[in-house]
């Protein structure tokens, strides 16, 4: 999962808000690192991502990618899902998707300490509304485009638009199948 499922699934609180956040920027053990809600957040983060990259669902998604693909694919997904979730939000909550965001970012620009490459991307996160804009499928070519800057191949990601507009629809219906499990799990971790 990506930003917005993470935040989504993580929980209202402040503390729960960055904690699930901070799990794709914050490595190695937590310790005592952070308030104990922000690290039960993180853990959490960490919880999500180990259910969804050996269930089912999410492994017959990743089959779907040409197996030159396959190497990236799971970040590949990450994003789509993130979309899916985004285009098809009010299936899955009750608050706006606009609302929703607007709170978070309040919540993340008024946070001093953010981590690492965190605390230089957040302004930009908020100020062109990065988790909203994923409902926008047009907008995903972006997000890999930067992704792909941060990738030791670069090239990894050419062409990546083209295969998922093609497995769309499929792909589509996985994260419809697979997304309330993953509610449920995160419901009983929190």
């Amino acid at each position: 999962m990506n930003y917005l499922a993470h935040l989504h699934l993580g929980g209202p609180a402040p503390q729960q808000l960055l904690g699930s956040l901070y799990g794709d920027f914050v490595k190695g053990s937590l310790q005592g690192r952070f308030a104990p809600e922000l690290e039960a957040a993180i853990r959490l983060h960490r919880h999500i991502d180990t259910y969804t990259d050996s269930h089912p669902l999410v492994l017959a998604a990743l089959a779907r990618f040409p197996k030159g693909r396959r190497r990236f694919a799971g970040i590949v997904l990450d994003v789509f899902f993130d979309h899916c979730l985004a285009l098809h939000w009010q299936d899955y909550a009750q608050q706006p998707l606009a609302l929703f965001t607007e709170r978070f970012y309040r919540v993340l620009l008024a946070e001093p300490e953010l981590p690492g490459r965190l605390a230089r991307i957040a302004p930009l996160m908020a100020a062109d509304d990065w988790l909203g804009a994923y409902a926008d499928f047009a907008t995903l070519e972006a997000v890999f485009r930067g992704i792909g800057r941060r990738l030791s191949r670069p090239e990894a990601l050419l062409g990546v638009m083209a295969e998922l507009e093609a497995l769309y629809a499929p792909l589509t219906a996985d994260f419809r199948a697979f997304y309330p499990q993953l509610q449920a799990f995160a419901a009983t971790r929190r």
